[in-house]
C-alpha cells in the first residue's frame, strides 16, 4: 500500500513539474504566450472576415447592391484604407439555377458592381480584381430559396 502511495505522489510531483515547466515558457523577457495578442493577424483574410465581412449578397437575377450590402463595403473600403498594401479579389456567384452562361455573366455584373462601389469609396481599382464563378461554387449546399439565398453573392478575398 505504501508503494502504490509513493507512487501516486511521485506522478503529482511530475505532472506538477510539467505544467510548471509549460508555465515558464516564453521569451527571455520573461513574456509568457498567454500574453500575446490573439486573434486574426491584422492585414490578413481572417482580420478582413472578423473586421467588415467579406461577403454581399444579391436578390434573384439582380446586381444591384442593397443596403445592407453597401454597408459592408463600406466596411471594406475602410478595411481597405487601413492596409494600403493589401489587394483583393471579388468573386461573383450564383445560385445553381439558370444556364452557365446566365449566371457567368450575372456573377461578373455582381463581383463589378462591388469593385465600382468600393472605387467610388476611394480604394484604387488597381488593388482590385474580379472573376465570376457563376453556380460552380456554392457556398451553401441545398436546393431551396434558404441556400439559393447564400449563394447569390459576391465575396472579396485578400489576393
Amino acid at each position: 500500500m505504501r508503494l502504490k502511495y509513493i507512487a501516486a505522489l511521485s506522478m503529482v510531483a511530475l505532472l506538477s513539474a510539467c505544467a510548471h515547466e509549460k508555465a515558464n515558457t516564453g521569451d527571455s523577457s520573461g513574456a509568457s504566450t498567454a500574453m500575446q495578442p490573439s486573434g486574426p493577424v491584422p492585414g490578413s483574410e481572417e482580420d478582413l472576415v472578423a473586421t467588415a465581412g467579406d461577403r454581399v449578397l444579391f436578390a434573384l437575377n439582380k446586381s444591384g447592391l442593397s443596403s445592407d450590402a453597401q454597408a459592408t463595403l463600406d466596411k471594406q473600403a475602410a478595411w481597405l484604407a487601413k492596409y494600403p498594401q493589401v489587394n483583393v479579389e471579388i468573386a461573383g456567384n450564383c445560385d445553381d439555377r439558370g444556364t452557365e452562361e446566365y449566371n457567368i455573366a450575372l456573377g461578373q455584373r455582381r463581383a463589378n458592381a462591388a469593385r465600382d462601389y468600393l472605387v467610388a469609396k476611394g480604394v484604387a481599382s488597381s488593388r482590385i480584381s474580379t472573376i465570376s464563378y457563376g453556380k460552380d461554387r456554392p457556398t451553401q449546399e441545398g436546393d431551396d430559396e434558404s441556400a439559393w439565398a447564400q449563394n447569390r453573392n459576391a465575396i472579396t478575398a485578400v489576393h
